[in-house]
């Protein structure tokens, strides 16, 4: 039976009767067998027993948590079942060898400016990612390479603009609160995905908080922020543009406050919807020769690090080929 995540957008509670689980607001009782959940993400206020925590920590079921903002804070991360501490050992000397940490941390600059370039090009917009990214192999330290990725990224989000509907142009980048509707689907978006790569990290031996373009600081899986950097263009940007210039997403889909503008619930609900479809939608492998899913290609990329790391491939980054 195909798992698959579950968007809990409403507050609620989540209870257990045997092996299933039930969903609880004051609407509604709905009934999720456990054996078809993958993942769950909570946008509400979300009370779990203890029972359910143990029954999802035997599924291997991760639970991820966002404010009502939409930003992530944090995720129910089960016990490890795939530890390896030979990995481990290579994750961390690959960040003690300054030369193995930058290798890694250009690698996912230059995937992330590759899918870039590849959707500007898919909507014909000019663009000097070429140029900037020409500077990547001159630099000589992590806060360098972290400049060219704000500079192409800046340049990026620039070119979009250029085919965006006045109201939702990005303008600039704002975060914290994000201040226009496309900064505020591109800040929900990054969580959202920040999030799916955490779950797939866990499916692997890698730990997911040793990482290389950001730094392995305490308290966040900094290693999903670096995976994510690639897929961020193929995954979140090409759907938030086409949600826009399909008009599948409208004004009244977000509410707007002092300096700050985010989805409402109907907002996140299209979101998440179309969110789940792409991570479903599949294209074919050229290595593998075989369909896989947006999702599975996050996995794959997990792999492609680990054999990096232990010495049997060198790692070259996801880059979109369709």
């Amino acid at each position: 039976m195909t798992r698959k995540n579950y968007y809990l957008t409403t507050d609620g509670l989540l209870k257990r009767k045997e092996n299933t689980v039930y969903f609880l607001n004051k609407d509604s009782k709905r009934p999720i067998p456990i054996n078809k959940i993958y993942s769950i993400y909570a946008y509400g206020a979300l009370s779990i027993s203890s029972q359910v925590l143990n029954l999802l920590s035997r599924e291997g079921i991760p639970v991820h948590f966002f404010n009502r903002y939409g930003f992530y804070t944090g995720s129910f991360y089960l016990r490890e079942t795939l530890l390896s501490g030979d990995i481990i050992i290579k994750q961390a000397e690959h960040v003690l060898d300054n030369e193995r940490r930058m290798e890694l941390a250009k690698s996912f600059v230059r995937g992330a400016a590759l899918n870039m370039k590849r959707v500007l090009g898919y909507y014909g917009l000019e663009n000097g990612i070429s140029d900037t990214l020409s500077d990547l192999e001159s630099s000589g330290s992590i806060t360098e390479v972290m400049n060219v990725e704000a500079r192409i990224r800046s340049d990026y989000y620039s070119a979009i603009d250029g085919i965006l509907p006045e109201g939702f142009r990005i303008e600039r980048r704002t975060r914290r609160p994000p201040e226009n509707m496309t900064n505020a689907m591109i800040s929900f978006g990054n969580s959202l995905l920040y999030s799916t790569v955490i779950t797939e990290l866990y499916n692997t031996q890698l730990n997911p908080t040793i990482s290389y373009l950001h730094e392995p600081f305490a308290r966040r899986y900094s290693l999903a922020l670096d995976l994510s950097e690639i897929f961020k263009p193929t995954i979140i940007d090409r759907m938030i543009i086409s949600l826009i210039k399909k008009r599948a997403i409208k004004v009244e889909d977000f509410e707007h406050g002092m300096n700050q503008c985010l989805l409402n619930d109907s907002g996140k609900r299209k979101f998440l919807a179309e969110y789940d479809r792409r991570l479903g939608k599949t294209v074919k492998h050229r290595e593998l020769g075989r369909k896989v899913s947006y999702r599975r290609l996050i996995r794959l990329e997990a792999y492609k690090l680990i054999k990096h790391l232990i010495g049997q491939k060198r790692y070259e980054p996801f880059v979109m080929w369709w």
